[in-house]
């Protein structure tokens, strides 16, 4: 089996002049993402009570959720089979070939749920499936046709790492909500005297209270992640989203567990506190999914105008730079002016970093990482 995960990696990662068009490389790797994609949410019907996320429900009654998966298949099949005719590394076709065929072995586009013991924990493997999708569609192309670094391959170094992260945090959602929402839930069952505030900013329009959402959680998590920097104990957690050597979309998906429990609580403790409307602070979760992508990804374009007034992407890249004159830089997730306004603003005109990372020495590998914070002091003494 790890040999077979080697050879798909090998596979993958093919120099650009075994990619070309007509080499089965292309077909093959859209046939991994149409296979992998339908087994996902085949699973995710055949099991809803495990694999299917409760806020997705709209998408498991929608009539053009089948017909969406059997296109997927079968697209997947046609690829793969294309891609074993002309490709002399079958790697990537065969991997596609058997998602496709597990898919349909339980029973495909047709597929009826299987009653389970309901124990009220689930893994959103349909949230993974869209997620994965709609910001990996998005941003994949466009980083191919304005790239920053035009060498950077999508298939860079750790990609299967950040990958990884991207499937974790997306099956964890359950576990992760719940715990960041705890916090929440204990004040507003103690702070009945701010009753007549929630109802004045419930009652706003939309608009102004996503506004509102965006400003007070970028001003919040300015000091979370101003904290997470200064801190010692609390940088060996964040160290591992700064430990990514290359810059991509998928480049955000790489953080410690325990950090995104505290991010996702302390953004959303004002929010649910001040009984911001729950249609816009989803509506702010999808928004921040997609910004994030783009502040990471490798597109080039200094944006100087639009960066005065929002975080683009050169901005965010200052803050992973490997430079000493980028350290503790550019926290600010939307709006540059608190950089401004506290002194750590760091954007050099037209200029980009030449290269991203940490001095320190972070493991790879996602059990390493995540053990990391625990032994970085023993292992910096040793």
């Amino acid at each position: 089996m790890a040999n077979w995960f080697d050879s798909l990696e090998r596979d993958l990662q093919s120099p650009l002049a075994v990619r070309r068009l007509g080499s089965g490389w292309f077909s093959g790797f859209f046939a991994l993402l149409l296979s992998l994609t339908g087994l996902c949410l085949v699973m995710a019907l055949r099991w809803p009570d495990w694999f299917s996320t409760p806020e997705l429900a709209a998408l498991h009654a929608w009539g053009g959720l089948r017909p969406l998966v059997h296109a997927l298949l079968i697209g997947g099949y046609a690829l793969a089979l294309l891609s074993l005719l002309l490709r002399t590394r079958k790697a990537i076709g065969a991997t596609a070939l058997l998602a496709a065929l597990f898919a349909t072995l339980l029973g495909g586009a047709e597929v009826q749920p299987q009653e389970t013991h309901d124990w009220g924990v689930f893994f959103g493997l349909d949230f993974f499936a869209v997620n994965m999708v709609a910001t990996g569609l998005m941003f994949a192309p466009i980083e191919r046709l304005f790239p920053h670094r035009a060498q950077q391959r999508l298939f860079r170094q750790e990609w299967r790492e950040d990958l990884f992260y991207y499937l974790i945090s997306s099956m964890m959602v359950q576990l992760i909500t719940f715990l960041a929402l705890a916090p929440s839930g204990l004040i507003n069952a103690n702070t009945a005297g701010l009753a007549g505030i929630r109802g004045m900013i419930a009652s706003q329009p939309w608009p102004l209270q996503f506004l509102e959402v965006v400003l007070l959680t970028d001003f919040v998590q300015y000091w979370f992640h101003r904290a997470f920097h200064r801190v010692p104990f609390l940088w060996g957690f964040h160290a591992v989203h700064h430990s990514a050597k290359s810059m991509d979309w998928l480049a955000g998906a790489r953080m410690h567990f325990f950090e995104i429990i505290a991010l996702r609580g302390v953004t959303s403790l004002p929010l649910l506190t001040f009984g911001f409307s729950p249609l816009v602070m989803q509506a702010y979760i999808g928004f921040v999914y997609i910004y994030s992508s783009l502040l990471h990804a490798n597109l080039r374009g200094d944006f100087n105008r639009l960066g005065a007034i929002v975080a683009t992407p050169r901005f965010h890249h200052w803050h992973h730079a490997i430079e000493e004159v980028a350290v503790d830089k550019n926290f600010a997730i939307h709006f540059p002016f608190l950089d401004r306004l506290f002194g750590t603003h760091h954007l050099p005109d037209g200029a980009w970093p030449t290269g991203y990372g940490v001095p320190e020495q972070v493991p790879q590998g996602y059990r390493a990482q995540f053990l990391y914070p625990f032994r970085r002091k023993r292992d910096a003494a040793a």
